[in-house]
Protein backbone atom coordinates (compact mmCIF):
# COMPACT_ATOMS: atom_id res chain seq x y z
CA UNK A 1 0.00 0.00 0.00
CA UNK A 2 1.51 3.16 -1.04
CA UNK A 3 0.02 7.29 -1.01
CA UNK A 4 -1.44 7.39 -4.99
CA UNK A 5 0.06 9.72 -7.00
CA UNK A 6 -3.22 11.75 -7.17
CA UNK A 7 -2.58 12.82 -3.39
CA UNK A 8 1.15 13.23 -3.26
CA UNK A 9 1.19 17.35 -3.05
CA UNK A 10 -1.95 16.88 -0.79
CA UNK A 11 -0.34 14.56 1.80
CA UNK A 12 2.82 16.70 1.70
CA UNK A 13 1.19 19.75 2.45
CA UNK A 14 -0.63 18.00 5.11
CA UNK A 15 3.01 16.32 6.85
CA UNK A 16 4.29 20.59 6.56
CA UNK A 17 1.50 21.73 8.16
CA UNK A 18 1.23 18.51 10.91
CA UNK A 19 5.05 18.71 11.47
CA UNK A 20 4.88 22.91 12.33
CA UNK A 21 2.00 22.42 14.08
CA UNK A 22 3.74 19.87 16.81
CA UNK A 23 5.93 22.66 17.71
CA UNK A 24 2.99 24.64 18.89
CA UNK A 25 2.59 21.90 21.33
CA UNK A 26 5.55 22.52 23.60
CA UNK A 27 5.57 26.59 22.77
CA UNK A 28 2.38 26.42 24.69
CA UNK A 29 3.29 24.02 27.65
CA UNK A 30 0.38 21.38 26.52
CA UNK A 31 3.26 18.78 26.66
CA UNK A 32 6.76 16.98 27.95
CA UNK A 33 9.29 14.82 26.35
CA UNK A 34 7.46 12.87 23.85
CA UNK A 35 4.03 12.72 24.88
CA UNK A 36 1.01 14.19 23.15
CA UNK A 37 0.38 14.21 19.20
CA UNK A 38 -1.23 16.27 16.05
CA UNK A 39 -3.49 14.55 13.01
CA UNK A 40 -5.13 15.90 10.27
CA UNK A 41 -7.21 14.26 7.72
CA UNK A 42 -6.04 14.08 4.08
CA UNK A 43 -8.78 12.18 2.05
CA UNK A 44 -9.02 8.30 3.19
CA UNK A 45 -5.78 8.80 5.18
CA UNK A 46 -3.86 10.81 7.91
CA UNK A 47 -0.52 12.10 8.86
CA UNK A 48 0.22 11.70 12.24
CA UNK A 49 3.78 11.89 14.29
CA UNK A 50 5.53 8.83 15.27
CA UNK A 51 5.67 7.20 18.43
CA UNK A 52 7.94 8.05 21.07
CA UNK A 53 10.19 10.79 18.50
CA UNK A 54 11.20 14.31 20.06
CA UNK A 55 9.41 17.21 19.57
CA UNK A 56 13.16 18.84 18.73
CA UNK A 57 13.34 15.99 15.78
CA UNK A 58 10.06 16.43 14.29
CA UNK A 59 10.02 17.63 10.87
CA UNK A 60 8.05 17.02 7.63
CA UNK A 61 9.49 13.72 6.45
CA UNK A 62 9.32 12.64 10.03
CA UNK A 63 5.56 12.45 9.69
CA UNK A 64 4.17 9.15 8.90
CA UNK A 65 0.83 8.30 6.86
CA UNK A 66 -2.18 6.14 7.86
CA UNK A 67 -5.07 4.95 6.64
CA UNK A 68 -8.09 5.14 8.40
CA UNK A 69 -8.12 2.19 9.83
CA UNK A 70 -4.75 3.11 11.64
CA UNK A 71 -2.47 1.12 8.86
CA UNK A 72 0.80 2.46 8.21
CA UNK A 73 1.24 3.36 4.89
CA UNK A 74 4.30 5.58 4.49
CA UNK A 75 7.12 6.45 6.93
CA UNK A 76 9.95 4.77 8.28
CA UNK A 77 8.62 5.02 11.82
CA UNK A 78 5.85 3.31 13.97
CA UNK A 79 2.93 5.57 14.24
CA UNK A 80 1.79 7.71 17.22
CA UNK A 81 0.54 4.82 19.89
CA UNK A 82 -2.95 6.98 19.74
CA UNK A 83 -3.18 6.61 15.95
CA UNK A 84 -6.44 3.84 16.28
CA UNK A 85 -8.09 6.63 18.45
CA UNK A 86 -7.36 9.38 15.56
CA UNK A 87 -8.36 6.86 12.83
CA UNK A 88 -11.50 6.12 15.05
CA UNK A 89 -12.60 9.58 15.01
CA UNK A 90 -12.43 10.20 11.56
CA UNK A 91 -13.93 7.26 10.48
CA UNK A 92 -17.33 8.22 12.68
CA UNK A 93 -17.18 12.01 12.71
CA UNK A 94 -16.95 13.28 9.15
CA UNK A 95 -16.73 17.48 9.74
CA UNK A 96 -13.59 16.60 11.67
CA UNK A 97 -10.27 17.01 9.74
CA UNK A 98 -7.79 17.42 12.67
CA UNK A 99 -7.28 15.75 16.34
CA UNK A 100 -5.24 16.85 18.80
CA UNK A 101 -4.32 15.12 22.37
CA UNK A 102 -1.94 16.76 25.18
CA UNK A 103 -1.46 16.16 28.74
CA UNK A 104 -1.36 19.80 29.48
CA UNK A 105 -1.26 20.34 33.27
CA UNK A 106 -4.37 21.36 33.91
CA UNK A 107 -6.78 19.90 31.75
CA UNK A 108 -5.33 16.21 32.92
CA UNK A 109 -5.86 17.62 36.48
CA UNK A 110 -9.74 17.71 35.68
CA UNK A 111 -9.69 14.46 33.69
CA UNK A 112 -8.24 12.64 37.13
CA UNK A 113 -11.21 14.08 38.99
CA UNK A 114 -13.21 12.99 36.33
CA UNK A 115 -15.52 16.19 36.30
CA UNK A 116 -16.37 18.08 33.29
CA UNK A 117 -15.14 22.44 33.24
CA UNK A 118 -18.37 24.10 33.79
CA UNK A 119 -19.10 27.32 31.80
CA UNK A 120 -18.39 30.55 33.66
CA UNK A 121 -16.06 32.34 30.94
CA UNK A 122 -16.80 33.83 27.74
CA UNK A 123 -13.97 32.23 26.51
CA UNK A 124 -15.60 28.97 27.21
CA UNK A 125 -19.23 30.05 25.29
CA UNK A 126 -17.44 31.57 22.46
CA UNK A 127 -15.17 28.01 21.75
CA UNK A 128 -16.64 25.43 23.29
CA UNK A 129 -20.70 26.74 23.08
CA UNK A 130 -20.83 24.81 26.92
CA UNK A 131 -18.76 23.08 29.59
CA UNK A 132 -15.98 20.59 28.58
CA UNK A 133 -17.14 16.92 29.00
CA UNK A 134 -15.49 14.15 30.48
CA UNK A 135 -15.06 10.98 28.28
CA UNK A 136 -14.94 7.39 30.14
CA UNK A 137 -12.15 5.68 31.18
CA UNK A 138 -9.95 3.51 28.22
CA UNK A 139 -6.59 2.45 27.34
CA UNK A 140 -4.53 2.83 24.88
CA UNK A 141 -4.05 -0.13 22.68
CA UNK A 142 -7.42 -0.18 20.24
CA UNK A 143 -9.64 2.29 19.23
CA UNK A 144 -11.52 2.41 22.71
CA UNK A 145 -10.49 5.94 23.52
CA UNK A 146 -11.78 6.68 19.86
CA UNK A 147 -15.09 5.50 21.01
CA UNK A 148 -15.03 7.20 24.16
CA UNK A 149 -14.62 10.80 22.40
CA UNK A 150 -16.64 10.56 19.81
CA UNK A 151 -19.89 9.14 21.91
CA UNK A 152 -19.08 11.91 24.38
CA UNK A 153 -18.80 14.36 21.86
CA UNK A 154 -22.27 13.22 20.27
CA UNK A 155 -24.65 15.94 20.68
CA UNK A 156 -21.86 18.43 22.36
CA UNK A 157 -20.88 21.64 21.04
CA UNK A 158 -17.44 21.35 22.47
CA UNK A 159 -14.24 20.25 20.29
CA UNK A 160 -12.96 19.41 23.57
CA UNK A 161 -13.15 16.37 25.63
CA UNK A 162 -11.62 15.07 28.90
CA UNK A 163 -10.79 11.60 28.59
CA UNK A 164 -11.11 10.55 32.43
CA UNK A 165 -7.59 9.47 33.93
CA UNK A 166 -6.03 10.27 30.73
CA UNK A 167 -6.19 13.94 29.74
CA UNK A 168 -7.68 16.15 26.77
CA UNK A 169 -8.20 15.66 22.88
CA UNK A 170 -9.70 18.05 20.86
CA UNK A 171 -10.84 18.00 17.45
CA UNK A 172 -11.40 20.74 14.21
CA UNK A 173 -12.23 21.24 10.47
CA UNK A 174 -8.45 20.58 10.52
CA UNK A 175 -5.30 20.37 12.72
CA UNK A 176 -5.26 23.89 13.40
CA UNK A 177 -8.24 24.39 14.55
CA UNK A 178 -7.83 21.13 16.80
CA UNK A 179 -4.52 22.86 17.73
CA UNK A 180 -6.27 26.07 19.07
CA UNK A 181 -8.66 24.20 20.85
CA UNK A 182 -6.03 22.50 22.71
CA UNK A 183 -4.66 26.17 23.75
CA UNK A 184 -7.92 27.57 24.85
CA UNK A 185 -8.67 24.20 26.74
CA UNK A 186 -5.64 24.68 29.13
CA UNK A 187 -6.07 28.08 29.28
CA UNK A 188 -9.99 28.05 30.66
CA UNK A 189 -9.42 24.59 32.64
CA UNK A 190 -6.46 26.69 35.00
CA UNK A 191 -8.29 29.81 35.24
CA UNK A 192 -11.71 27.87 36.58
CA UNK A 193 -9.32 26.06 39.04
CA UNK A 194 -8.14 28.94 40.10
CA UNK A 195 -11.55 30.32 40.20
CA UNK A 196 -12.31 27.39 42.36
CA UNK A 197 -9.96 28.30 45.26
CA UNK A 198 -11.65 31.73 45.70
CA UNK A 199 -15.19 30.28 46.08
CA UNK A 200 -18.01 29.34 44.33
CA UNK A 201 -18.11 29.53 40.67
CA UNK A 202 -20.90 32.14 38.69
CA UNK A 203 -22.65 30.07 36.00
CA UNK A 204 -23.22 31.97 32.50
CA UNK A 205 -27.01 31.61 31.53
CA UNK A 206 -27.56 29.29 28.71
CA UNK A 207 -29.35 32.10 26.31
CA UNK A 208 -26.04 34.10 27.25
CA UNK A 209 -24.02 30.96 25.87
CA UNK A 210 -25.92 30.23 23.13
CA UNK A 211 -25.53 34.28 22.23
CA UNK A 212 -21.74 34.23 22.71
CA UNK A 213 -21.44 31.12 21.15
CA UNK A 214 -23.36 32.03 17.61
CA UNK A 215 -21.22 35.63 17.31
CA UNK A 216 -17.67 33.84 18.34
CA UNK A 217 -18.03 31.43 15.29
CA UNK A 218 -19.90 33.46 13.28
CA UNK A 219 -19.38 36.79 13.66
CA UNK A 220 -16.10 37.47 15.19
CA UNK A 221 -12.73 37.56 13.11
CA UNK A 222 -11.79 38.35 9.30
CA UNK A 223 -14.43 35.84 6.90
Amino acid sequence: MSVPTSMRAAVDAAKARVAALHAELPRWELVVWTAGNVSERVGDYLVIKPSGVRYDDLDADAMVVCDLDGNLVEGARSPSSDTAAHAYVYRHMDHVGGVVHTHSTYAAAWAARGEEIPCVLTMMADEFGGPVPVGPFAIIGDDSIGRGIVETLDGHRSPAVLMQNHGPFTVGRDARSAVKAAVLLEEVARAVHVAKQGGDLIPIPQDAIDSLYHRYQNVYGQH
